[in-house]
């Protein structure tokens, strides 16, 4: 008997995937435990298993498709067996062509400049409803009807190369127009510059940033505080470490280090607001902000205070690569009671950042730069750094988040205290 296959949730956040890549197609069989798709989530690429056995009937979308959590994606069951009655009121997708581009999640493409549009086309852009000449409608993508409007080609004039002489996106990037001759105008105006964009669609990871950070954002009333830290004695301890580490430890390693060392000591700082409750952890697990290409990622050490300097390196690196890779799992950016956000090494002075729910705080950390101070007083060159503590004040008060900076001062200050 036929089975659905639907999308399930594969990180606590999701709510809808994209199809990136089918790994079978119809008329292929498959077996429980055989990866069907790969599929992105607001986190990461992931493999999405199946757990029916039989001949796949059916797929409902194509790669680049977005499609809601539980939505039904695909069909399995015996060849030839009917399976329309399953889709019920969910909408009947036509299965990827063998050939296909993925049209649905290229980028539109950058504007053609005004100046280089033939002038007689100009009356040709908008095609609403493309005939043939013989009166049959044309059949030609979204895409590749948007791409003849923006480079002022007839798509009447093209000859679709899809299934049944369907226009698609190479079609319209291949085309040639015919060499027509025309008089030479009297005078040539040269434009100064021209105006080109170029949209793309909004990522499952950029969406659902921009829900979590905005609800933060405008439901947590946030402060800040802000400290500037001497990091001679950190630089210092930073290169004796690393003669004799077998990783290279970081200055984002030793802040992390001690970080958590002042969790420890100001335990009001690790916590949650959770609407009627205030949730004090026992335990210190570190969000790691780090940057990728479709927005950001927070993976989490876990136990910080417990681990050595080294241990933190290595997990963090680990951490980057699989970032990178887009190979993070839900349990590496779930579990977060404090979070570091370092842009440092960007060369940035300072910034503030955004809570990262379900914390009360976040530390914004800044670059070590070179400056001068008064050192028992004397004029000399100095080290510092400044960290910004961003606060959720209805569950931090100042007070206690500057008890907070001042305990990882006086941690980095004095960075033999983390030995300790």
């Amino acid at each position: 008997m036929a089975e659905v296959v639907r999308l399930p949730k594969m990180s606590d956040t999701m709510t809808e995937g994209v199809i990136v890549k089918w790994n079978y197609k119809v008329g292929d069989s498959v077996k429980s435990g055989d990866i069907l798709a790969e599929v992105e989530t607001d986190k990461a690429t992931m493999d999405m298993e199946v757990y029916a056995k039989g001949t796949i009937l059916h797929l409902a979308l194509n790669e680049g498709d977005t499609t809601p959590v539980d939505s039904i994606i695909a069909v399995v069951g015996a060849p030839g067996e009917d399976f329309k009655s399953l889709l019920g009121s969910a909408p009947v997708a036509s299965a990827p062509a063998p050939v296909a581009t993925p049209e649905t999640s290229a980028p539109a493409a950058t504007v053609a400049p005004v100046a280089e549009a033939p002038a007689a086309t100009a009356a040709t852009v908008a095609q609403p409803t493309a005939i043939h000449a013989d009166g049959d409608r044309l059949k030609a993508s979204p895409l590749a009807k948007k791409l003849a409007a923006e480079k002022g080609i007839n798509i009447n004039d093209i000859n679709g190369s899809g299934e049944n002489g369907r226009i698609v996106k190479k079609d319209i990037e291949t085309f040639t127009p015919a060499t027509t001759t025309t008089a030479a105008p009297v005078a040539t105006t040269v434009a100064a510059g021209t105006e080109s964009f170029h949209e793309v669609n909004v990522s499952q990871m950029r969406k659902t940033i921009a829900a979590r950070l905005g609800e933060s954002k405008f439901s947590a009333p946030h402060f800040y505080l802000t400290l500037e830290i001497n990091m001679d004695k950190a630089t210092q301890a930073r290169e004796q470490m690393n003669t004799v580490s077998d990783v290279k430890i970081s200055m984002n390693d030793l802040v992390i280090k001690a970080a958590a060392a002042a969790l420890r000591k100001n335990p009001n700082i690790n916590s949650s607001w959770l609407g009627t409750k205030i949730r004090y952890n026992h335990h210190i697990h570190i969000g790691v902000a780090m940057a990728v290409e479709d927005g950001l990622l927070v993976p989490v050490v876990r136990f910080a205070d417990n681990k050595s300097l080294s241990q933190i390196s290595s997990e963090v690196k680990e951490y980057g690569k699989k970032a990178k890779e887009k190979k993070l799992q839900p349990q590496d950016w779930t579990g977060n009671t404090f979070t570091i956000s370092n842009l440092g090494m960007f060369g940035i002075d300072e910034f503030t950042a955004i809570i990262n729910p379900p914390d009360a705080c976040i530390l914004a950390v800044g670059t070590v730069k070179d400056t001068v101070g008064v050192v028992n007083g004397e004029i000399k060159p100095v080290k510092t750094m400044k960290v910004t503590l961003s606060c959720d004040h209805r569950v931090v008060d100042g007070a206690m988040g500057a008890q907070f900076l001042k305990t990882l001062k006086e941690f980095l200050e004095e960075p033999y205290r983390l030995l300790v």
